[in-house]
């Protein structure tokens, strides 16, 4: 099917991981692992429509209130994926870079350092982008800019202050305006999902939890954008 306008950029929150385990009396391990696999296949998927920025939500500021065992669980996950030869021979063949969004002094040292390396061997890649945000949270983000923008003032007594300053200063700096954002298992809201990178996103509600989604239901998120006419504010 073909598809006339694409976004460049897309945002996802993969909601409904933790629900689908207990719905099928698994371990919240196995929802999350699924959940992993499921977005490794929705990457080709983009790739197959033409979307060439991709920044899903793996772990928020607020999942830190969560249970140590469930913070363990989906790190070592995140460990395994990424020293995983397979998926980083797929960023290198679909020539995707891999971008590290968020607090990482929050982070496990090794996680950060394993994360890191797929940063540093797809650094060159230019014709997609996967960022991944973990350890990160929309209010942090700001807060983080503030503060970089009050040290900038102080250190080059610079007194007014540009959109673009105040998002070099962001944890999200590389990432750009998302088109279009989409979250699973029903759940309607943002959660805090990049407020300065949304502000004119198209947004798509999906009552499939996340490891329920299918090609078909990208599918039908994008043909649904591609009926929507963008205003932004005119």
């Amino acid at each position: 099917m073909h598809i006339r306008n694409v976004p460049k950029a897309l945002g996802l929150i993969p909601d409904g991981n933790r629900r689908w385990a207990r719905q099928h009396s698994l371990r919240f391990l196995s929802g999350y692992r699924l959940g992993v696999d499921k977005f490794i296949d929705f990457a080709d998927w983009c790739k197959d429509y033409g979307v060439r920025n991709i920044a899903v939500w793996a772990f928020s500021t607020e999942n830190f209130r969560r249970a140590l065992s469930e913070r363990r669980i989906l790190f070592d996950i995140y460990r395994k994926v990424a020293t995983d030869k397979e998926i980083l021979g797929r960023l290198h063949e679909n020539k995707t870079r891999f971008n590290v969004v968020g607090n990482r002094l929050l982070l496990p040292k090794d996680l950060v350092e394993s994360l890191h390396k797929v940063e540093l061997e797809t650094k060159d890649y230019k014709d997609r982008v996967i960022n991944m945000l973990i350890a990160y949270g929309g209010k942090d983000d700001m807060l983080h800019a503030v503060k970089g923008v009050v040290d900038h003032a102080v250190k080059t007594g610079v007194r007014n202050v540009s959109e673009n300053l105040f998002r070099a200063y962001m944890l999200s700096n590389q990432v750009p305006d998302m088109d279009m954002v989409i979250r699973t298992s029903g759940e309607e809201r943002l959660s805090g999902f990049m407020p300065w990178q949304t502000e004119y996103s198209e947004l798509y509600f999906s009552k499939k939890l996340w490891p329920d989604f299918t090609k078909k239901d990208l599918q039908n998120a994008l043909t649904d954008y591609d009926k929507r006419q963008r205003r932004f504010g005119v």
